[in-house]
C-alpha cells in the first residue's frame, strides 16, 4: 500500500503527528510505520518548515530531531514552549546524559537516543498522547437543585426523604434538564419520543406541570428557568 493510500485510509480523528529529521531516510521509515501504526504523519526537514506547518495545522504530537542544520532541536523547541504546549519526543544520536537533560529541560516530553527501534518510539508516543487526552468525566448519577435531588437513572426526584411522584413525560423532561445542569436546553429537545407530533406551546405547557411540582412560585421559577427564545435551564446548586 502507497504511503498516498494509507493516509487516505486512515481516520479523520487519528492523532497527527510532525516528524522533524533532515535525514530523508528517517522521516521515509517513520512516516510509513506510524502511518502503519494507525497515525496521520506529516514531515518536515527543517525547523523553519516545521514552524510554517505548526502555524496552519493541528498536531498532537511531534517527533524532533536534534542535530539539524541552522536551527537545532534545542533551540526550536526551547522558542516553541514560549507559545505552544504540543507533546514533543526528542531523537538524536547523542545518548549522553547531558544530552539527555538539556532536551528535557527545553520542554521535550521524552527523549529516545539513535538507533532506536520504530516500535519503542510508538509505544512512546501512544503514552503521552494517552496521558494528554483530557479525562472523560464520570455520567451524571444525580442532581441537587433548590430542595429537590433528582437520580437519573432511576428517574427519582426527592424533598429530603419524601418522594415525588411523576409522570413518565416529565421524568423524561427532567432527566434531560438534569443531564446539563446549568446549560440551556433547547425546547425541542424536551420533547423526547414525541418530537414529531408535539408543538413548543405544548412543551411549555407540560414544563408548566412539572413546575407546579418544584417550584415554590410557579409564575415566578427559580430552578426551571426560561431562556427566552432558546429554551430552559435547570439551576443547580
Amino acid at each position: 500500500m502507497s504511503a498516498k493510500t494509507e493516509s487516505a485510509a486512515l481516520a479523520d480523528d487519528a492523532p497527527h503527528l510532525l516528524v522533524v529529521d533532515d535525514d530523508s531516510r528517517i522521516r521515509e521509515l517513520l512516516s510509513r510505520y506510524l502511518r502503519g501504526e494507525g497515525y496521520r504523519v506529516t514531515t518536515s526537514e527543517t525547523a523553519a518548515d516545521a514552524r510554517a506547518k505548526l502555524g496552519g495545522l493541528h498536531f498532537d504530537l511531534m517527533v524532533l530531531d536534534v542535530m539539524m542544520p541552522g536551527e537545532t532541536g534545542f533551540a526550536f523547541a526551547r522558542s516553541l514552549r514560549a507559545s505552544s504546549n504540543i507533546p514533543i519526543v526528542m531523537l538524536t544520536a547523542r545518548g549522553e546524559a547531558e544530552s539527555r537533560i538539556e532536551g528535557l529541560e527545553c520542554g521535550a516530553d521524552d527523549y529516545l537516543g539513535k538507533p532506536f527501534e520504530p516500535r519503542e518510539l510508538s509505544l512512546r508516543i501512544c503514552n503521552i498522547l494517552r496521558r494528554a487526552r483530557p479525562a472523560t468525566p464520570p455520567p451524571i448519577e444525580s442532581v441537587r437543585f433548590g430542595e429537590f435531588q433528582f437520580h437519573l437513572a432511576r428517574g427519582e426526584l426527592r424533598r429530603g426523604e419524601e418522594m415525588i411522584r411523576l409522570t413518565e413525560r416529565e421524568r423524561e423532561m427532567l432527566r434531560v434538564l438534569a443531564a446539563a445542569p446549568g446549560k440551556t436546553v433547547p425546547r425541542m429537545a424536551l420533547a423526547g419520543s414525541n418530537a414529531s407530533s408535539i408543538n413548543e406551546r405544548a412543551i411549555d405547557t407540560q414544563v408548566n406541570r412539572l413546575r407546579r411540582k418544584i417550584e415554590k412560585d410557579p409564575a415566578n421559577p427559580l430552578l426551571i428557568q426560561t431562556v427566552r427564545g432558546s429554551g430552559y435551564r435547570l439551576a443547580t446548586t
